[in-house]
């Protein structure tokens, strides 16, 4: 099996660097077909993929050195609090909480608090039931709806913990992997911990399916590259954790946050891990904690997903720029700064490719196709490396072709729909 595994991913490795030379050559047939500027963009941002890819490699090595540290060390143990906001929540909530208490974890030391934030659904019944089963459950319960950032501060000011999982109503930890969330606090530098998140229903159709593989690849490339230097820019407001001595000095900084003058509404997860690096301490993402969340299965609630973290997204990532290039420099130039014009130039490139080449100037859209299409076989061959036995791997290409075609313009609608607070996915 050893050796059947180890020819497997050498070819893996040597089909990498086929695609990788093809990539080359297309950008090298391309270059008389485009102006100064775009060749520049193409190099650009093929440099900056590849470079995600290389650090998402490496990123095991981070892992292991705090892993390291550990060996030979007491069991680390510190009270742990569950802070999980909710709104009409009535067919999820239930499972949620019972893998709260099912965590392999030492249960005295273990705090489960839900936040009924006004909802109009069984919600506020299916909690007091959970109560009977857990009297050790902690309900806030308002009858008028506050907001998520309102019921996570109360959450995080009524908690016990030392630690502060903060879970989504609708997603929840592998209770056999708890442990792994918590052990990387051990090292004072560590403000937040990310688990990595798969959809649980992701077999229920095809949109499932493609968010399946693209949570993957969020969260083992582009949360793995990040926390190769443990600067990880989003611990997901589905499954992270968070020392509460660190964050709750700021709770009511974060709560109060607006930009245009009104409440920041959506983005509170990213805001968040914004301010625990601001603070000086380290973000990191651990793909040995399990989680698993519920996805939007239509494509109409995936699209005003999509659109809720591109408003996240680029506010947080304004307030990110006021410290990032003076507290973590390296990682600013080179990463945050490359990703903020890549994002920016991409839907003008796009339609430049697709629209203005073709009508106006005669030119194909072959090779910037052609481009897309192997950075996605790139990705793909990293995926099989690392999880060769997730089958939601083919699906990264339907969600590449989504994001070039669709996703990539929503960021306009986004932006221009900025001063609209209102959550989007109800």
């Amino acid at each position: 099996m050893a050796i059947k595994n180890g020819i497997y991913r050498f070819a893996l490795i040597f089909l990498g660097g086929i695609v990788l030379g093809l990539i080359v050559y297309v950008k090298s047939k391309s270059v008389r077909d485009i102006s100064l500027f775009l060749l520049i963009y193409t190099i650009f941002i093929t440099t900056f993929e590849l470079s995600r890819l290389i650090s998402a490699i490496f990123y095991h090595r981070s892992l292991r050195a705090i892993r390291k540290a550990n060996e030979g060390a007491a069991p680390y143990e510190p009270t742990v609090s569950f802070v999980i906001p909710c709104k009409n929540e009535e067919a999820t909530i239930h499972k949620t909480i019972i893998k709260c208490f099912e965590a392999e974890y030492p249960k005295e030391k273990l705090e489960v608090i839900v936040i009924n934030d006004g909802s109009t659904d069984r919600t506020g019944e299916v909690l007091y039931r959970m109560q009977e089963r857990y009297p050790e459950l902690k309900i806030i319960d308002w009858k008028v709806n506050q907001g998520k950032r309102h019921g996570m501060t109360a959450g995080f000011n009524e908690a016990k913990g030392e630690i502060v999982v903060q879970l989504d109503s609708d997603s929840y930890i592998v209770p056999e992997t708890f442990r792994k969330l918590i052990e990387p606090f051990r090292n004072p530098e560590i403000g937040a911990v990310c688990a990595h998140a798969d959809p649980e229903n992701a077999d229920e159709n095809l949109i499932t399916r493609m968010q399946a593989g693209y949570y993957f690849m969020s969260f083992r490339i582009l949360k793995a590259a990040e926390s190769s230097f443990m600067t990880v820019f989003c611990c997901s407001g589905c499954s992270s954790a968070y020392r509460k001595s660190v964050v709750l000095p700021i709770m009511n900084t974060w709560l109060h946050e607006k930009f245009l003058g009104l409440p920041v509404t959506w983005g509170d997860d990213r805001a968040l891990t914004n301010w625990v690096l601001k603070l000086g301490y380290r973000t990191i993402y651990t793909d040995d904690a399990k989680a698993y969340t519920i996805c939007p299965n239509s494509l109409r609630v995936f699209l005003k997903q999509q659109v809720r973290w591109k408003k996240g997204w680029f506010v947080n990532s304004l307030f990110a720029s006021k410290f990032v290039y003076r507290k973590y420099p390296f990682v600013g130039f080179t990463y945050f700064l490359p990703l903020i014009i890549v994002t920016l130039l991409t839907p003008f490139m796009a339609a430049k490719a697709f629209v203005y080449g073709p009508l106006v100037l005669g030119h194909s859209p072959i090779y910037y196709l052609l481009g897309v299409f192997l950075v996605a076989v790139l990705i793909t061959i990293f995926y099989r490396y690392v999880a060769p036995q997730n089958k939601y791997w083919k699906y990264v290409f339907l969600w590449s072709a989504i994001n070039t075609f669709l996703l990539s313009f929503i960021l306009f609608y986004a932006l221009a729909r900025l001063k609209d607070r209102r959550w989007g996915t109800r």
